[in-house]
């Protein structure tokens, strides 16, 4: 039994040293860093710049490649099965969380097949009416929505992203019926909105700003726990009599399952360096975007989280997306 116990010691201390050794190395080559969105989005644009400041830290270069389709599911997928050496690393939504309880079919577990690496930013939106809309705020609408179920219409970027979810909790926990409208991209949706075609939206705040600078569209209120340096006098959904309202966009860097810790370290390590550069936190300040920079643990707390969270969210909702 000794000489067993005393080979498995010394397996798990190569083990070990290996890992280390092989950390000391990393970065050896260029590290890809997919974002499962089309280029010039918020999450393409927060990509390209934590790249461009990483790849100065690490003396590689950091490329960022656009995997698109299934709500993401494509690049999910492909990053979960990628080598676990650290060079292939997935830029995730709020959507790696939802998508868990949206698509039975994906071929991924977002809690076993990643470790989690930092939470990059978090971000609440904000709901947009049309001008011609008579409530002037949250309480207005709620009653205005009960009086008249399935009048008033909020658009989305499509069924089951962020921006759909954020109505249906909203109904939910409102009691309201808004009707949903999808559409192939925020962009579109926005524009409807602008021209009168619906009347509501959820939107990301700085695609919202210019409207609402412009008197355009009306912000009724925002959908975190907490007000926003970019809107400071519109309240939360919460406090405009909706308790317990409270969703938020997100982003988050994360590795194959089985990447070397002391890899997930150095990255998360030099993430958070990067995310105190100057004019990153600029950029990100513009986008609406709060810079979090979280433990490789505590992202991976919150991640559980929010998969039970969306979870509660399409159950209630009955959203269903083949």
């Amino acid at each position: 039994m000794r000489p067993f116990l005393w080979l498995a010691t010394l397996a798990c201390s190569l083990s070990v040293l290996g890992s280390t050794a092989f950390a000391q190395d990393y970065p050896a080559k260029t590290i890809r860093l997919v974002v499962p969105f089309a280029p010039g989005g918020a999450p393409d644009i927060v990509a390209r710049g934590i790249a461009q400041q990483l790849g100065t830290r690490l003396g590689q270069s950091v490329v960022v490649e656009n995997k698109l389709g299934a709500g993401g599911n494509i690049a999910y997928e492909a990053v979960a099965k990628s080598p676990a050496d650290g060079y292939t690393l997935i830029f995730a939504t709020t959507g790696i969380a939802t998508n868990m309880s949206l698509f039975k079919a994906r071929r991924y577990d977002t809690l076993k097949d990643f470790s989690p690496v930092t939470q990059v930013t978090s971000g609440p939106h904000v709901l947009v009416a049309n001008k011609t809309v008579s409530a002037k705020n949250v309480r207005e609408l709620v009653a205005y929505a009960k009086a008249n179920p399935s009048k008033l219409s909020y658009g989305s970027s499509g069924n089951g992203t962020i921006l759909h979810l954020a109505g249906e909790l909203f109904n939910h926990k409102a009691g309201v019926e808004l009707l949903h409208v999808p559409y192939k991209g925020a962009s579109l949706a926005q524009t409807d909105l602008v021209g009168g075609s619906i009347q509501l939206m959820f939107s990301d705040v700085a695609s919202a700003l210019p409207y609402i600078n412009a008197g355009t569209l009306r912000p009724l209120a925002v959908t975190g726990k907490r007000r926003m340096p970019l809107l400071p006098d519109v309240p939360t959904i919460a406090e405009s009599g909706v308790p317990q309202y409270d969703i938020e966009a997100w982003f988050g860097i994360l590795a194959p399952a089985g990447t070397p810790q002391p890899i997930v370290d150095r990255l998360n390590r030099e993430i958070r360096a990067t995310l105190a550069a100057p004019e990153l936190q600029q950029r990100l300040d513009g986008l609406g975007q709060v810079v979090v920079g979280s433990s490789p643990k505590e992202f991976s707390d919150f991640l559980r989280v929010e998969v039970a969270k969306m979870a509660e969210i399409v159950k209630a909702s009955g959203i269903a997306v083949e």
